[in-house]
Protein backbone atom coordinates (compact mmCIF):
# COMPACT_ATOMS: atom_id res chain seq x y z
CA UNK A 1 0.00 0.00 0.00
CA UNK A 2 1.63 3.44 -0.89
CA UNK A 3 1.94 6.45 1.40
CA UNK A 4 -1.19 8.54 0.27
CA UNK A 5 -3.56 4.93 0.25
CA UNK A 6 -2.34 4.71 3.24
CA UNK A 7 -2.95 7.99 5.02
CA UNK A 8 -6.76 8.11 3.32
CA UNK A 9 -7.53 4.61 5.18
CA UNK A 10 -5.92 5.94 8.65
CA UNK A 11 -8.16 8.97 8.31
CA UNK A 12 -11.03 6.70 7.69
CA UNK A 13 -10.43 4.72 10.44
CA UNK A 14 -9.87 8.21 12.57
CA UNK A 15 -12.88 9.59 11.04
CA UNK A 16 -15.14 6.88 11.57
CA UNK A 17 -14.78 5.86 15.16
CA UNK A 18 -16.38 7.45 17.66
CA UNK A 19 -13.84 7.37 20.09
CA UNK A 20 -10.00 7.10 20.35
CA UNK A 21 -8.49 5.44 17.74
CA UNK A 22 -5.32 3.69 19.31
CA UNK A 23 -2.14 3.48 17.25
CA UNK A 24 -1.85 0.18 17.68
CA UNK A 25 -5.19 -1.01 16.41
CA UNK A 26 -4.23 1.56 13.59
CA UNK A 27 -1.48 -0.71 12.86
CA UNK A 28 -2.91 -3.85 13.10
CA UNK A 29 -5.48 -2.60 11.14
CA UNK A 30 -2.86 -1.52 8.14
CA UNK A 31 -0.14 -3.78 8.73
CA UNK A 32 2.61 -1.71 9.49
CA UNK A 33 4.82 -0.76 12.28
CA UNK A 34 3.43 1.38 15.31
CA UNK A 35 6.34 3.49 14.40
CA UNK A 36 4.84 4.46 10.58
CA UNK A 37 1.39 4.71 12.55
CA UNK A 38 3.03 7.73 14.23
CA UNK A 39 4.18 9.84 11.52
CA UNK A 40 1.03 9.23 9.70
CA UNK A 41 -0.93 10.62 11.99
CA UNK A 42 1.65 13.28 12.50
CA UNK A 43 1.31 14.33 8.79
CA UNK A 44 -2.51 14.04 8.61
CA UNK A 45 -2.52 16.71 12.61
CA UNK A 46 -0.19 18.99 10.00
CA UNK A 47 -3.62 18.56 7.87
CA UNK A 48 -5.59 19.49 10.06
CA UNK A 49 -7.58 16.38 9.77
CA UNK A 50 -6.85 14.24 13.07
CA UNK A 51 -5.31 15.54 16.86
CA UNK A 52 -3.47 13.07 18.15
CA UNK A 53 -4.12 12.62 21.96
CA UNK A 54 -2.12 9.87 23.98
CA UNK A 55 -1.62 6.87 22.61
CA UNK A 56 -3.86 7.22 19.30
CA UNK A 57 -6.11 9.98 17.37
CA UNK A 58 -9.55 11.39 17.29
CA UNK A 59 -11.14 13.39 14.49
CA UNK A 60 -9.96 17.18 14.38
CA UNK A 61 -13.41 18.21 13.59
CA UNK A 62 -16.97 16.30 12.91
CA UNK A 63 -17.24 15.75 9.25
CA UNK A 64 -19.23 18.38 7.76
CA UNK A 65 -20.94 17.04 4.90
CA UNK A 66 -21.76 19.73 3.28
CA UNK A 67 -18.75 21.15 3.62
CA UNK A 68 -17.14 23.91 0.65
CA UNK A 69 -14.91 22.70 -2.20
CA UNK A 70 -12.05 23.36 -0.67
CA UNK A 71 -13.01 22.42 3.21
CA UNK A 72 -13.54 18.80 1.30
CA UNK A 73 -10.44 18.73 -1.06
CA UNK A 74 -7.78 16.99 0.55
CA UNK A 75 -10.25 14.32 2.38
CA UNK A 76 -8.76 10.96 0.24
CA UNK A 77 -7.39 12.72 -2.23
CA UNK A 78 -5.06 9.56 -3.45
CA UNK A 79 -8.23 7.50 -3.51
CA UNK A 80 -10.07 10.14 -5.26
CA UNK A 81 -7.45 10.37 -7.97
CA UNK A 82 -7.59 6.73 -8.38
CA UNK A 83 -11.54 6.93 -8.53
CA UNK A 84 -10.90 9.42 -11.42
CA UNK A 85 -8.35 7.43 -13.47
CA UNK A 86 -10.56 4.40 -13.91
CA UNK A 87 -14.26 6.54 -14.80
CA UNK A 88 -11.90 8.47 -17.64
CA UNK A 89 -10.97 4.96 -18.95
CA UNK A 90 -14.67 4.18 -18.95
CA UNK A 91 -15.02 7.10 -21.76
CA UNK A 92 -14.51 6.40 -25.32
CA UNK A 93 -12.20 8.87 -27.20
CA UNK A 94 -14.49 11.05 -29.63
CA UNK A 95 -17.35 11.02 -26.80
CA UNK A 96 -19.84 14.03 -25.78
CA UNK A 97 -19.35 14.12 -21.87
CA UNK A 98 -21.01 16.27 -19.30
CA UNK A 99 -18.54 16.27 -16.33
CA UNK A 100 -20.19 17.31 -12.81
CA UNK A 101 -18.67 19.26 -10.37
CA UNK A 102 -17.22 18.25 -7.03
CA UNK A 103 -13.81 16.85 -6.15
CA UNK A 104 -13.48 13.84 -6.95
CA UNK A 105 -15.07 14.79 -10.93
CA UNK A 106 -11.91 17.22 -10.73
CA UNK A 107 -9.54 14.19 -10.62
CA UNK A 108 -11.15 12.96 -13.35
CA UNK A 109 -11.04 15.93 -15.34
CA UNK A 110 -7.07 15.28 -14.91
CA UNK A 111 -7.43 12.17 -16.45
CA UNK A 112 -9.76 13.22 -19.55
CA UNK A 113 -6.78 14.36 -21.66
CA UNK A 114 -5.21 10.59 -22.17
CA UNK A 115 -9.15 9.75 -23.61
CA UNK A 116 -8.77 12.77 -25.95
CA UNK A 117 -10.07 13.68 -28.62
CA UNK A 118 -13.30 14.24 -26.44
CA UNK A 119 -16.00 17.54 -26.07
CA UNK A 120 -16.18 17.77 -22.50
CA UNK A 121 -19.39 20.16 -20.98
CA UNK A 122 -18.02 20.87 -17.32
CA UNK A 123 -20.75 22.27 -14.46
CA UNK A 124 -17.44 23.72 -12.25
CA UNK A 125 -15.53 26.09 -12.25
CA UNK A 126 -12.34 24.20 -10.89
CA UNK A 127 -13.07 21.03 -14.22
CA UNK A 128 -12.93 23.79 -16.49
CA UNK A 129 -9.14 25.20 -15.02
CA UNK A 130 -7.78 21.62 -15.37
CA UNK A 131 -9.00 21.11 -19.13
CA UNK A 132 -8.44 24.66 -20.43
CA UNK A 133 -6.03 24.33 -23.01
CA UNK A 134 -5.46 20.61 -23.16
CA UNK A 135 -4.71 19.12 -26.32
CA UNK A 136 -7.68 17.13 -27.91
CA UNK A 137 -10.25 18.37 -25.60
CA UNK A 138 -12.77 20.77 -26.82
CA UNK A 139 -13.97 22.39 -23.34
CA UNK A 140 -17.52 23.82 -23.05
CA UNK A 141 -18.59 25.94 -19.90
CA UNK A 142 -22.06 25.35 -18.89
CA UNK A 143 -23.21 28.75 -18.05
CA UNK A 144 -25.18 29.50 -15.03
CA UNK A 145 -24.51 30.92 -11.50
CA UNK A 146 -21.68 30.00 -9.64
CA UNK A 147 -22.63 28.55 -5.91
CA UNK A 148 -20.47 30.53 -3.41
CA UNK A 149 -17.92 28.00 -1.68
CA UNK A 150 -18.90 24.97 -4.45
CA UNK A 151 -17.89 27.01 -7.53
CA UNK A 152 -20.70 24.37 -8.77
CA UNK A 153 -22.72 25.98 -11.55
CA UNK A 154 -26.53 25.74 -11.19
CA UNK A 155 -29.54 27.85 -11.55
CA UNK A 156 -32.05 28.26 -14.40
CA UNK A 157 -29.89 29.31 -17.04
CA UNK A 158 -27.45 26.09 -16.44
CA UNK A 159 -30.78 23.82 -16.66
CA UNK A 160 -31.80 25.58 -20.00
CA UNK A 161 -27.94 25.30 -21.46
CA UNK A 162 -28.39 21.49 -20.55
CA UNK A 163 -31.78 20.83 -22.14
CA UNK A 164 -30.21 22.54 -25.54
CA UNK A 165 -27.47 20.01 -25.33
CA UNK A 166 -27.10 15.98 -25.54
CA UNK A 167 -24.04 13.73 -24.74
CA UNK A 168 -22.63 10.53 -24.64
CA UNK A 169 -21.82 10.14 -20.91
CA UNK A 170 -22.83 12.37 -17.74
CA UNK A 171 -20.06 11.24 -15.36
CA UNK A 172 -21.99 12.31 -12.06
CA UNK A 173 -20.46 12.79 -8.37
CA UNK A 174 -23.44 12.60 -5.75
CA UNK A 175 -23.29 13.66 -1.88
CA UNK A 176 -24.99 9.92 -1.03
CA UNK A 177 -26.51 6.98 -2.47
CA UNK A 178 -28.47 4.57 -0.19
CA UNK A 179 -30.23 1.14 -1.36
CA UNK A 180 -33.81 2.12 -1.12
CA UNK A 181 -33.43 6.53 -1.61
CA UNK A 182 -31.21 6.46 -4.42
CA UNK A 183 -29.01 9.29 -5.15
CA UNK A 184 -29.22 12.22 -3.48
CA UNK A 185 -27.07 15.92 -2.93
CA UNK A 186 -27.22 18.67 -0.19
CA UNK A 187 -28.04 21.42 -2.34
CA UNK A 188 -31.45 21.39 -4.01
CA UNK A 189 -29.53 23.61 -6.90
CA UNK A 190 -26.75 21.23 -7.38
CA UNK A 191 -29.41 17.78 -7.42
CA UNK A 192 -31.74 19.88 -10.00
CA UNK A 193 -28.60 20.24 -12.28
CA UNK A 194 -27.94 16.47 -12.10
CA UNK A 195 -31.52 15.33 -13.00
CA UNK A 196 -30.92 17.52 -15.98
CA UNK A 197 -27.44 15.14 -16.38
CA UNK A 198 -29.22 12.52 -16.54
CA UNK A 199 -32.08 13.73 -18.97
CA UNK A 200 -29.71 14.50 -21.10
CA UNK A 201 -27.08 11.66 -21.47
CA UNK A 202 -27.12 8.46 -23.19
CA UNK A 203 -25.78 6.90 -20.09
CA UNK A 204 -24.04 7.81 -16.38
CA UNK A 205 -21.85 7.16 -14.80
CA UNK A 206 -21.53 8.19 -11.27
CA UNK A 207 -18.04 8.12 -8.63
CA UNK A 208 -17.88 8.55 -4.94
CA UNK A 209 -15.50 7.48 -2.39
CA UNK A 210 -17.01 4.72 -0.24
CA UNK A 211 -17.84 7.21 2.49
CA UNK A 212 -20.92 8.39 0.48
CA UNK A 213 -22.37 4.99 0.50
CA UNK A 214 -25.68 4.31 2.85
CA UNK A 215 -26.12 8.14 3.20
CA UNK A 216 -29.45 9.86 2.38
CA UNK A 217 -29.14 13.68 1.88
CA UNK A 218 -31.50 16.29 1.83
CA UNK A 219 -32.54 16.24 -2.34
CA UNK A 220 -33.10 13.08 -3.87
CA UNK A 221 -31.68 13.42 -7.82
CA UNK A 222 -32.98 9.92 -8.62
CA UNK A 223 -33.98 6.13 -7.86
CA UNK A 224 -31.41 3.65 -7.40
CA UNK A 225 -31.91 2.04 -11.04
CA UNK A 226 -31.13 5.58 -12.45
CA UNK A 227 -27.21 5.01 -13.26
CA UNK A 228 -25.51 2.72 -15.22
CA UNK A 229 -22.26 2.27 -13.84
CA UNK A 230 -21.15 3.16 -10.23
CA UNK A 231 -16.94 3.71 -9.54
CA UNK A 232 -16.07 3.39 -5.61
CA UNK A 233 -13.02 2.19 -3.85
CA UNK A 234 -12.60 -1.43 -2.66
CA UNK A 235 -13.38 -0.19 1.23
CA UNK A 236 -16.89 0.01 -0.05
CA UNK A 237 -17.10 -3.56 0.56
CA UNK A 238 -15.58 -3.68 4.36
CA UNK A 239 -18.21 -3.17 6.89
CA UNK A 240 -15.68 -2.80 9.39
CA UNK A 241 -15.20 0.87 7.84
CA UNK A 242 -18.06 1.46 6.08
CA UNK A 243 -21.20 -0.41 8.10
CA UNK A 244 -23.80 0.51 5.42
CA UNK A 245 -21.36 -0.38 2.21
CA UNK A 246 -21.64 -4.14 1.01
CA UNK A 247 -26.07 -4.11 1.75
CA UNK A 248 -25.83 -0.37 -0.58
CA UNK A 249 -23.31 -1.90 -3.02
CA UNK A 250 -25.74 -5.40 -3.11
CA UNK A 251 -28.99 -2.70 -3.45
CA UNK A 252 -27.39 -0.93 -6.54
CA UNK A 253 -26.48 -4.26 -8.01
CA UNK A 254 -30.24 -5.77 -7.57
CA UNK A 255 -31.30 -2.73 -9.30
CA UNK A 256 -29.13 -3.16 -12.64
CA UNK A 257 -26.39 -0.34 -11.81
CA UNK A 258 -22.77 -2.41 -12.98
CA UNK A 259 -20.56 -1.79 -9.66
CA UNK A 260 -16.99 -1.08 -10.19
CA UNK A 261 -14.39 -1.04 -7.21
CA UNK A 262 -10.80 0.03 -7.44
Amino acid sequence: MGVANRLDLTLRLVQSSPDRVSVSELAHRLGVSDMTVRRDLAELERQGLVKRVHGGAVAARAREDGAGFAAREPWQSATKDRLGEAVAELIEPGSRVLLDAGTTTVHVAGHLAARAPLTVAVLSVQAAVRLADRPGIELLVVGGRSRPGERSLVGPLALRTLEALAFDCFVMSIGGVHGEHGWSEFSLDDAAVKQAGLAQSARTVAVADATKLGVRSFSRVAAPGAVDTFVTDTAAEDAGTHPHGPETLAALRDAGVRTLLV
